[in-house]
């Protein structure tokens, strides 16, 4: 890792400080992602769901860099919306708890402490809330009243 990490940012002082205060920069959210990435695509739950919509994994893992660095750096680089490519998979709260648990491992080998803490934390939001968009799916395909 170089001594003056540089990443692009619609908040430049925001992510500055958030790099000084977790350590965390485009290498290491880069490596984070792949090694993550890596560890799904092996996992005998979690790797059949995601073969089973993404063929071209590279520009995937690029989508997910930009993401977390939006997500963690507050660089504003994703420009996508997550819930809808979510809402409709076949997965229950089980299938987010194996992504955290491999995410949390993940965080913890790519990481300092602070900026393993700061993902997970976000990693953790990001899991109920796309639980709760995969329910609400659920839920109003059998004409249920969305949770709230």
């Amino acid at each position: 890792m170089s001594d003056n990490p540089q990443i692009l940012s619609a908040r430049p002082a925001m992510t500055a400080a958030l790099m000084a205060e977790t350590g965390l920069d485009d290498e290491r959210l880069t490596t984070l992602v792949h090694r993550f990435y890596e560890k799904v695509r092996a996992d005998p739950v979690l790797g059949p769901i995601f073969a089973g919509r993404i063929d071209d994994w590279g520009p995937h893992l690029e989508r997910m860099v930009a993401f977390w660095s939006s997500v963690a750096l507050m660089t504003g680089r994703y420009h996508g919306a997550p819930v809808p490519a979510h809402q409709t998979l076949p997965v229950t709260w089980e299938h987010f708890e194996r992504w955290l648990e491999l995410f949390r491992e993940t965080a913890g080998e790519t990481c300092s402490p602070t900026g393993a803490r700061h993902v997970i934390e976000r990693a953790e939001r990001i899991a109920r809330s796309l639980h709760f968009a995969v329910q609400d799916h659920a839920g109003a395909a059998r004409g249920a009243v969305p949770v709230l």
